[in-house]
């Protein structure tokens, strides 16, 4: 249930937005669904103004997940757009962005269609939809880009099932460039990775799993950036994992040639040792990798060769996940434990600064996918926004997830930092701090 608030003003707050070259000491005015104006703290709200108290608070422009799964057409036994919506909120990010491996793909205008009204239905998150690049996520035949895109998609992806022919990929790229769409890969050679299900390397062995090669991602992740050089066409690698494909991402940049990149929050905090136990909680695509792996990650967060943090939200049925570790599904839930990752793993240890983990959540994914009137807090913008207590001490219990699913190695993890409450388009679709506006 959400809290319409026509006119309110966020108030003693510390606002962070990239794209401003001032932050400090400013309010936020917030009327019918935009921020309509900066206040500088102190100054009385308006005449008939409601005021949200937001001290000790970090109010940012509001998050945006470029990679989730929400399963709907088709797999709503793992999680529906409005379950996925719900979990998203809770976790801090206002706008999402599934893949289109539903059920059947989404490789159509009418099924990117149903996804948004979907989600507008729920009244929660934003959902903007990536489309298919080929027709059922086949690898075979380019999908319709301009009329996914005419209806809301706002890039094109076959996401677990990467193109393998370069050919395609070649015309997916020049096509989907004449429609500015991003062309999203993840990055996998099957025929190097095929029947792995971890991080190839000493783990592996010992543990006697197939093992997934690093080579695997960083042979796609070069034949794309060849690719986008060629065609000039944007691309964007999904959840980087891996030493050489991040040194591959930084030359291209150092090249201007088109090339973004994400990360996930288990890829800068776990490793393939994670996996010692079987949990198949631990088995995700890509894999956990090693230790050299997460250094690289670490490094590409920090010097800004990755340009964002996604969850790759990926729910499964319990029943799904309590196979054995060869045969259950790769993946796991990520919404809600998302920002506490970042902000624990990240900010407190001193790997970036609060302004760089906002560009990485807001500012950059509303740039790569071109969202516009996103990611920043600016007057005339729309007023989504992401209010964190970055002190907050807390604990992740599954059990209370909001997601249909609980498929998550964090659970019972503690966590410093946490998204308090959550506003999309000027209302409090998520407010956990026990107190509304005039308090």
């Amino acid at each position: 249930m959400t809290e319409t608030r026509m006119k309110f003003i966020i108030s003693n707050g510390h606002l962070i937005d990239p794209a401003a070259p001032e932050n400090t000491g400013m309010d936020v005015l917030i009327e019918d669904g935009r921020v309509s104006a900066w206040l500088k703290q102190g100054e009385p709200a308006p005449e008939g103004c409601e005021v949200f108290d937001a001290s000790g608070l970090l109010v940012a422009p509001g998050f945006i997940d470029l990679h989730v799964h929400l399963r709907e057409p088709g797999q709503e036994h793992k999680e529906t757009i409005a379950s996925g919506c719900a979990a998203a909120v809770a976790g801090g990010w206002t706008s999402v962005c599934p893949m289109p491996n539903t059920n059947p793909v989404n490789d159509n205008a009418a099924i990117t269609r149903y996804m948004i009204e979907q989600a507008e239905r729920a009244g929660l998150a934003n959902v903007f939809p990536i489309g298919a690049i080929t027709k059922s996520s086949d690898g075979s035949e380019l999908a319709e880009m301009g009329e996914m895109k005419a209806a809301g998609a706002v890039a094109v992806s076959d996401d677990g099932r990467p193109v393998p022919n370069a050919g395609i990929m070649r015309r997916a790229m020049q096509y989907a460039k004449d429609f500015d769409l991003p062309v999203v890969d993840h990055c996998e050679d099957k025929s190097l990775s095929s029947g792995g299900v971890m991080h190839e390397g000493k783990i592996s062995l010992l543990l006697g799993l197939k093992g997934m090669p690093a080579l695997s991602e960083e042979i796609d992740v070069v034949r794309d950036i060849i690719l986008a050089k060629e065609t000039g066409a944007h691309i964007h690698i999904a959840h980087v994992s891996t030493k050489g494909a991040i040194e591959a991402v930084r030359r291209a940049k150092n090249e201007g040639i088109n090339v973004t990149c994400e990360v996930t929050p288990h890829h800068f905090t776990l490793t393939d040792r994670a996996v010692e136990g079987y949990d198949t909680n631990t088995k995700m695509a890509p894999p956990l990798r090693s230790e050299d792996h997460l250094e690289a990650v670490i490094e590409g967060i920090k010097d800004g060769t990755i340009d964002a943090i996604a969850t790759d939200h990926a729910p499964h049925h319990h029943d799904e996940k309590a196979l054995e570790f060869d045969r259950a599904p790769f993946g796991i839930t990520g919404l809600e434990t998302g920002i506490g990752l970042a902000f624990t793993e990240l900010v407190h240890k001193g790997v970036i600064g609060l302004e760089r983990l906002v560009e990485m959540c807001s500012a950059n994914p509303a740039k790569i996918f071109s969202l516009g009137g996103r990611g920043t807090l600016a007057p005339g913008s729309i007023a989504d926004v992401t209010i964190i207590d970055p002190q907050k001490e807390w604990t992740f219990n599954a059990l209370d997830s909001r997601s249909k699913s609980r498929n998550t190695p964090f659970d019972g993890w503690k966590f410093t930092g946490r998204a308090v409450a959550t506003i999309v388009a000027g209302e409090f679709v998520f407010n956990d701090l026990g107190k509304a506006a005039n308090s």
